[in-house]
Parts: C-alpha cells; structure tokens; sequence
C-alpha cells in the first residue's frame, strides 16, 4: 500500500510539474501570436504606404 501511495504521489507531482510547462508554452506561444500580428499589421500598412519595396538589379533607385 506504501508503495502506490508513493506512486501516486510522484505521479501527482508529475503532472503538477507538467502542467506549469504547458502553461508557460501557452503564455509563449500567445505571445509570439501576439507579436507576429504586429507585424503582419506593420507590413500590411507599409505596403498600403508603398514604402516596402524592393529596389532589384536592374532598376533605378527612385531618386534618379
């Protein structure tokens, strides 16, 4: 009896122990939603502002 009361304990600890680490990757993981919507919505209003563009090879710079 001891030794599943032990068990059990340890399991219980287990979980507990789990259950923090999920809970810490959810903060993460809502953080990191958080911070990529930033930045789709950053991207979004420089391409409305027209100021993202990619200056290739074989075009002139807008100042010429």
């Amino acid at each position: 009896m001891t030794h599943l009361e032990e068990r059990i304990a340890h399991l219980t600890r287990t979980v507990d122990e789990l259950s923090d680490v999920v809970a810490r990757q959810q903060d993460e993981i809502d953080r990191l939603t958080r911070r990529v919507a930033m930045l789709w919505q950053r991207e979004a209003d420089r391409a409305q502002e027209g100021s993202g563009g990619v200056i290739l090879g074989d075009e002139r710079p807008p100042h010429y």
